[in-house]
């Protein structure tokens, strides 16, 4: 078991379950909003054979991620990439919304 929070964060995230194509991670301070995001990103990947989350219940702001691969790819490089493309696309949404701001 391994948990890893940040300072200036009320993300804590525990390690569940770990092998070669599993992980299971319990992460506090998170619900359906990034939770959604992540597994949409994650099922879109075609080398992740399953992906989903739970939130065990609604007034604790936690929630259980859970991810299996295919092959020899590591789920935690699969949640990497599915950040990234989180990040990314967040870019690209501030600056679409800057400019139509800038049309006001």
């Amino acid at each position: 078991m391994v948990k890893v929070s940040l300072e200036e964060s009320e993300m804590k995230v525990e390690v569940l379950k770990k092998n070669s194509n599993e992980l299971k991670i319990e992460i506090e301070g998170e619900g359906h909003s990034l939770c959604n995001l992540l597994q949409k990103f994650l099922v879109e990947d075609d080398t992740v054979d399953m992906a989903g989350y739970t939130v065990p219940h609604p007034l604790l702001p936690h929630a259980i991620v859970y991810v299996r691969t295919k092959k020899k790819r590591k789920p935690e490089a699969a949640i990497k990439d599915a950040m990234k493309k989180i990040r990314a696309q967040n870019e690209e949404f501030k600056t679409i919304f800057e400019e139509a701001l800038k049309k006001l």
